[in-house]
């Protein structure tokens, strides 16, 4: 979440940059700081009403010494007057409140680093990686794949749950298995703490991350319970530190998680949909830091190359975007996307974000930290998926696919058991 201060001081800027990013309602800024300024009247108005409470207050004290009984009543009937006027708060708790419900609306500023662009055809590929394998004659998508070697069972989920709910199985289950605990060590070698989080959050939970309200139609919602079944595990394990202060010799904060994750998808449909390109349920290992101010755009990088060299261990060919102005999630002030190549069905897969969100998120969880001159300060998150599994797999049967089966990546073998499926 954007501060007020800080829109204030910089308010052309801040038109400027949310107009770069596509954002339509920039006349929200104005109206902000119209509420902003009538806020601040009242606020100096109710300062100065108690500022005259405390001096009537003393006032009425050395009055009732010097026996001055009567015009210390006076003074009373005073006093009494103005904290009437006090208590009648309303109003200005609304104006808090109409202050905020506009704030949560306007999103992340994008960094100086953001491509401009409207659309995902616009995005900037900074790097590819990995060589286009090219296959047999004979060669298939992953969903027929899946369905020889009795992998994942579609129909079968579908009857337990619904559409988009795969169950993997046998050999499936095992590569599910084997990728999310390589992805693990591969995380905890670098420094990365692991954590398991709940699965289902509360509302400040998901706020403090901008699933709410940006992305409230894309979860599972128990409605009694007012939980969420969360997206990523970005949600419960940046909010570790929700309202917490964090020493700096601490930092960076680095954690990393498997969960699976649920996400409604609504409206998806098409070949884009079929077989593991985009399911309602899917596992996902997440990497998250929390960083001093300074260095969070170094941090980044590190982690961008994290995830590279992750992809190249699994001999995947990829490419790296830098997400333009209109393609970016609301919370991000720079996003890098990694994608793979899907030979069997001749295009490219997103597998991973990894994002610097600056003090957007940490803005509105009040995580923070305390510099060397004593001064609190808030931090920046980032996040990234490392990896994200369906299209991961997806790609490693249809890339590695022979005559005989599916040859697996070297780092694989100790973890699968074997050298193919």
């Amino acid at each position: 979440m954007l501060q007020v201060a800080f829109i204030r001081q910089h308010t052309d800027m801040v038109k400027e940059r949310l107009a770069f990013r596509g954002f339509k309602n920039v006349h929200l800024v104005d109206e902000l700081l119209a509420l902003d300024d009538k806020r601040r009247k009242m606020q100096a108005e109710k300062e100065d009403m108690l500022s005259k409470v405390n001096a009537a207050s003393k006032e009425i004290g050395q009055l009732m010494k010097e026996g001055k009984k009567e015009v210390a009543e006076q003074k009373k009937a005073e006093v009494k007057s103005i904290n009437e006027k006090l208590a009648d708060v309303a109003e200005l708790n609304e104006l808090e409140k109409q202050l905020h419900d506009i704030l949560v609306q306007l999103p992340n500023l994008p960094s100086a680093k953001v491509p401009a662009g409207k659309t995902p055809k616009e995005n900037e590929v900074v790097r590819e990686g990995g060589g286009k394998p090219v296959l047999y004659n004979g060669a298939v998508p992953h969903w027929d794949l899946i369905k020889k070697y009795d992998l994942v069972d579609f129909e079968t989920g579908a009857k337990i749950t619904g559409s988009g709910f795969p169950l993997y199985k046998g050999k499936g289950a095992k590569l599910q298995r084997a990728l999310i605990q390589y992805f693990l060590d591969y995380n905890t070698a670098a420094g990365y703490t692991e954590y398991i989080p709940p699965y289902l959050v509360n509302e400040a939970t998901a706020y403090g991350t901008g699933q709410l309200p940006d992305k409230e139609g894309q979860m599972y919602h128990v409605a009694e319970d007012k939980f969420y079944l969360i997206p990523t595990a970005e949600v419960p394990v940046t909010n570790i530190y929700r309202d917490e202060i964090v020493k700096e010799t601490e930092l960076p904060v680095k954690m990393t998680a498997y969960t699976p994750c649920f996400r409604r998808e609504a409206g998806s449909f098409g070949k884009d949909v079929r077989g593991l390109n985009r399911v309602h349920q899917f596992d996902k290992v997440e990497i998250v830091q929390l960083v001093h101010p300074d260095k969070s755009y170094d941090i980044l990088e590190e982690m961008v190359e994290h995830v590279e060299k992750l992809l190249q261990s699994l001999e995947l060919p990829y490419r790296i975007l830098r997400l333009c102005g209109g393609d970016m999630g609301f919370t991000s002030a720079l996003t890098y996307d990694f994608e793979v190549y899907s030979a069997a069905q001749d295009k490219w897969l997103e597998v991973s974000s990894v994002s610097n969100f600056e003090a957007y998120q940490t803005n509105r969880m009040k995580i923070r930290f305390k510099g060397a001159d004593g001064k609190t300060q808030l931090l920046h998150s980032l996040n990234g998926s490392s990896l994200a599994l369906p299209r991961i797999v997806a790609c490693l049967l249809e890339n590695n696919q022979t005559e005989i089966g599916i040859k697996l990546p070297r780092v694989l073998h100790s973890y699968f058991g074997t050298t193919s499926i």
